[in-house]
């Protein structure tokens, strides 16, 4: 069975502190395991960049708590997908502090192959690898809640 994806971008609300970050992400966390989805947030104490991973009901569902919420603004869809391959099965969800300039190189990568990587093999998609390279540190971090 495919997996769908999707990767967006969006403004944190004011006043939305790390304190209410941390709650929210493992909220999401709870939610994202009973739809099968997994992903990783990134965030700059301005900015979100989120990717979501999981079957398309489980991505449906997600990302229409993620629409309906008001801890954030404009939200810009950077790429959709379908894949084989999860690239990143270990969190259901999983916040990362990073820089703004950070962020936004991963925002401003290219996604448009994401809709086309359906095939087992490794499709290199830049925004994805930047968000990869951004993550690795934190594969053995348990201090940022999942």
């Amino acid at each position: 069975m495919p997996l769908s994806s999707i990767a967006y971008s969006s403004r944190m609300a004011e006043g939305f502190t790390v304190d209410q970050l941390d709650s929210l992400v493992r909220d999401a966390a709870h939610h994202n395991r009973l739809a099968g989805v997994t992903g990783v947030l990134l965030c700059d104490g301005d900015r979100f960049l989120q990717y979501l991973e999981g079957p398309e009901d489980g991505i449906e569902f997600v990302f229409g708590r993620v629409m309906s919420s008001r801890r954030h603004s404009e939200v810009i869809v950077l790429g959709r997908g379908v894949g084989a391959v999860r690239r990143f099965p270990y969190w259901s969800m999983h916040w990362i502090p990073v820089e703004q300039h950070e962020l936004h190189a991963a925002a401003v990568a290219d996604w448009t192959l994401l809709k086309t990587s359906r095939s087992e093999e490794e499709v290199v998609i830049p925004g994805l690898e930047q968000i990869a390279v951004l993550a690795a540190p934190h594969l053995q971090d348990d201090s940022i809640p999942r």
